[in-house]
Formats: C-alpha cells, structure tokens, sequence
C-alpha cells in the first residue's frame, strides 16, 4: 500500500477566520448526463452505502437510468430498497416514481462470484474448470486482502463497458482504510508479478523434464522451505493454480490499468463521505490529497450526521450554570425572606426552627400540624425521610436542570464537530462540502432514502460557520 501523505500544517489561527464553507450542489452533480459514474469512499462507518442509495434514488427520480453497486455485507441497501436480496445481478427497484422516465437498479457484489466469471470468460473451459476446482483458488477467491476492492473494480468495468446504465453510483468497501479501494488493483498486480510467482511458475515454463530437472535441482531448497512453511499438498495447489492462470495474469493487470484509468475520466466523480470525527476527517483528508496527487475528480465532500441544535444562542457554560442555580437554590441571590431563613446561623447547625419561621403562618401549621414536622422552605424531604414529591415547583426545577444539562452536552458535541470541520477545511479550502443532519433511527425505506436525499441536496450547513 502506498505512504500516505502527511496533510500540510496550518497555523491554529487559521480555524477562526475561515471563508463560509463552499456548498456542494449535488443536483446538478447526478442529473448532468456527462456524469457517468459516482463513487462514494471514505473509511468505515460513516455512511456510504445509505449515502450511494440516496444518490442513486434523487438521480433515478430525476429522469436518469440507475444502478447502485454495493459492497456492504451488511445488506441494508437490499433492505431500504424493499428487496429480499442483492446478488450479481442488477435487480429494478419497485415504489421508485418513474414519470421522469427514470429507473433504478441495484446489486450487491459477490467477491467470489465476479472471480468466477473472469475465470470463466476468460479461459477455455478445461483449464476454467481446474483453476475453480484448485482449493488455494477457491481460498484466494474468498479472502485474499485486497481481492474485495480488486473486485470492486473489476465488476465497475463490466457495467461500465455494457454502456446500459445512464450512471453508476459505486458503494465502496467498507474498509479499514478508505485508500484500499485504490490500492487494491496495484497491489494484486505486484502480487501477480511477485517473486513468488515467478519462482512457482518456473518449472511449469520450463516443462517436461527439464522442468522437473529445474525445479529439482535449482528450487529443492526454496521450495523445501515452502514446503515445510505450507504444506506439501498447499504447495501443489499454489503450482497448479499459478501454471493455470499464468495466461490470465496479464489480463487481470490490463483490465486494472483500464478500470483505473477510467476512475480518471472527465465524467467520473469521487464523493468523499465522512463523520465530523477526528479519525473519519483525517481518513478523508488523506483521500483528498490521494485524489489530487491521481488526477482523479473529487465532487466534494459530504459530512454525515451532523448535529444541529435550534437553541445554540444558549452556550453550553450558561445552560450549566443554570442548571446549578436550579439545583442548589442558596448558590444565588434569593428573596430576603427566603434568603434569610437560609443563611440564617440558627438554621444550620440546629434541629430547632428559627421564631420567623413559627410565626410564619404555613398553610400545614394553621391546620395544627407541630412546627417541628413541617419541612423547610429547601427541604427535599418529609419528617419521615420520604422525598417531597409533592412539591411541583421543586420536580419543575429539577426537570429544567436536567434539560439543560442535556442541551449543554448537545452544545459540547457542536463545537467538537464544528472545531473538527473547521481543521478539515483550514486544510482544504477548495473542497466543496454538503452537510447531512444526523437522523434519530436508521434508514430502512425509499422514504427514508429520499429524505436523505432532500438533505444531501439542500446544500443547508447545519454547524455554524466560524467567523
């Protein structure tokens, strides 16, 4: 995997006097026939595949042929989409409103599968059927790093090359590094064309005996050392596999080469999704500069699950510092009389009442109760210890403290969010950015997909610029 790059500095300074954050205009981005393909990358969990199904649904609606590549396990798409299941074949979308003559389509990758058809199509089917039979393929087929994002691409040509499809919208893999899904090819290439290789391919080139003689005499100690690390009969298989393929391998480079150049194409555009998180805007601060450094097109940047709040003139130090005073009455000025009973030497310190207070003439005293069983003024509690709940000033109180305290962590999660945006686009200031507001349960219908859609196209900020 290549380094990455290291985000150049800024001065802290910087962040405070940022220009408004340039908007992203995501309609014109899917509904401009020049846009062929839309991909949504960014790291784990921030939400691309919801993001890729929004797109591909507003683009569908719009008037535009659709179809959705996802290769999220988790198989929410095929849920949100009213579909039992996604498999290798693109499957219409039902409830989707067609009156702009638009369609959607969706699919979800399956690794195996879309191997098994390069090998298919790509030798005769003597030599197909031993490398599908051959078990270090069927175990490079299912899990070799890299081979989910190498597919990924793979299956992107297939649509692409059938020119059926007015735009395909690519759901990334949901990998630990958002740089995987442009790596992979390279690094399957250099896996192709590894030592390794070259060293197991060998004697099958050599052929007939003098292979063997090769492979006997040159290879007995490396392959003695492979054989005691792998196992003789896996060795076997990785020999067999690699004689078989060896008429393949170049295919696979030049098909990547392809694929790779087309992610370059003026009508492709890499939207960068991501959470205002530290770790997520990092991950998406390097694919930026990774973009930039590939000649590849980035659209922008779309920040999933905002927080907002309708009451942010209220700061967080205030709404604490309201909270308290609702808690603790006696930490700010009172009424004399009730400032006086509670400051009063004679209170603390005594079980006794002071006279003020006797003669005060509370309604349970005037009905004859005994002074010393009626709770004072701040009392939380009865003679009996049990809480007063029965006093609604007092559970009015404590019920505006908590929600202050609610708002201020809401205020908190703001300005952490909105310090995270800001060192984002201190760094990248040319990145246009769409903002989407976080949602308070999970996608799971068309309806939920258009709402998302709405949003993403809004173009509405929902943290506040910095000034």
């Amino acid at each position: 995997m290549s380094r990455r790059p290291e985000p150049a500095q800024t001065h802290d300074p910087a962040r405070h006097h940022l220009a408004p954050t340039r908007t992203l205009a995501v309609d014109p981005l899917i509904e401009d026939p020049r846009t062929r393909i839309v991909v949504c990358c960014g790291s784990g969990g921030v939400g691309k595949t919801t993001t890729a199904a929004a797109l591909g649904l507003r683009a569908a609606e719009r008037g535009r042929k659709v179809v959705v590549l996802t290769i999220d396990p988790a198989r929410r798409l095929a849920q949100s989409m009213g579909i039992d299941s996604l498999d290798n074949t693109p499957r219409r979308v039902k409830g989707v409103d067609d009156s702009a003559g638009g369609e959607l389509h969706a699919m979800m990758l399956d690794m195996k599968r879309t191997f098994d058809e390069i090998v298919e199509a790509h030798a005769d089917p003597e030599r197909a059927a031993a490398i599908l039979g051959n078990p270090f393929y069927q175990s490079l087929s299912a899990g070799f790093a890299g081979t989910q994002e190498y597919m990924a691409m793979e299956k992107l040509g297939q649509l692409r090359s059938r020119d059926e499809w007015d735009l395909i919208v690519v759901d990334t893999p949901p990998s630990r590094s958002a740089l995987d899904f442009l790596d992979a090819p390279k690094r399957l290439g250099s896996f192709l064309d590894g030592k390794l290789i070259r060293v197991l391919l060998a004697p099958a080139k050599a052929g007939g005996r003098a292979g063997m003689k090769f492979l006997n005499v040159g290879m007995s100690m490396m392959t003695g050392v492979l054989g005691k690390v792998l196992g003789g009969q896996l060795l076997k298989d990785v020999q067999t596999f690699v004689a078989a393929m060896d008429s393949m391998f170049g295919g696979f480079r030049t098909r990547a080469d392809a694929t790779y150049k087309l992610l370059q194409a003026p009508g492709t555009a890499f939207l960068v999704v991501a959470a205002p998180e530290r770790d997520a805007l990092r991950e998406a601060a390097y694919f930026v500069e990774r973009l930039a450094a590939e000649d590849m097109p980035l659209a922008g940047l779309v920040l999933n699950r905002v927080h907002g709040s309708g009451a942010d003139r209220l700061s967080a130090e205030r709404a604490l510092a309201a909270a308290e005073n609702l808690e603790d009455p006696r930490i700010v000025d009172q009424e004399d009389g009730k400032a006086g009973l509670r400051n009063s030497p004679d209170t603390y310190g005594s079980s006794e009442p002071p006279a003020s207070s006797a003669t005060a003439g509370t309604p349970a005293q005037e009905a004859g109760t005994p002074a010393q069983d009626v709770p004072g003024p701040g009392s939380p509690a009865t003679a009996d210890g049990t809480e007063a709940a029965d006093d609604p000033e007092r559970s009015v109180d404590r019920l505006t403290a908590g929600l202050l305290r609610l708002h201020a962590e809401r205020m908190q999660l703001l300005a952490r969010e909105q310090r995270t945006r800001d060192r984002f686009t201190a760094l990248h200031p040319e990145v246009a950015v769409t903002e989407v507001a976080a949602l308070p349960g999970d996608v799971h219908d068309l309806t939920g997909l258009r709402d998302i859609g709405d949003r993403l196209a809004a173009g509405r900020p929902e943290l506040p610029e910095t000034s």
